[in-house]
């Protein structure tokens, strides 16, 4: 699956949805979902949480593992998908449209990667885990 050329990414792979200059949309790019595999289950933050960033906004669960879901900016939860509760998979499935979280009131993000940033990420990433 190729990741959205408008996209923002962070070097945790989150990806950004910018919606406006202080509101945005996260969630897992499909390079993470397929190194956790089957995602069986997802503990999202509840609407109201404030996060940073770098810090743990949420995690998910696969067959593999239990892994942390950083923040890539600072703000207050909005919205949480709720959907991903009774349907995980849906992260394995549609990466790019089963968002994790909405933040609103952002004032501050870590310096997110451009689409070509990203990709040429990637290739140190492959490499690094050969």
């Amino acid at each position: 699956m190729a990741n959205p050329k408008e996209l923002k990414y962070a070097k945790t792979h989150e990806w950004v949805e910018y919606i406006s200059d202080n509101k945005v949309i996260v969630g897992l790019t499909d390079y993470a979902q397929k190194h956790l595999n089957d995602i069986v289950f997802v503990n999202l933050p509840q609407e109201g949480d404030r996060v940073e960033v770098g810090g743990r906004a949420c995690d998910v669960e696969s067959v593999k593992a239990v892994v942390d879901v950083y923040s890539p900016v600072e703000g207050v939860i909005s919205a949480a998908n709720e959907e991903l509760l009774d349907s995980p998979a849906k992260i394995n499935d549609a990466p790019y449209e089963a968002w994790l979280f909405k933040v609103d009131e952002v004032v501050k993000s870590e310096d997110l990667l451009t689409f070509d940033e990203y990709e040429a990420f990637l290739v140190i990433c492959d490499k690094e885990s050969e």
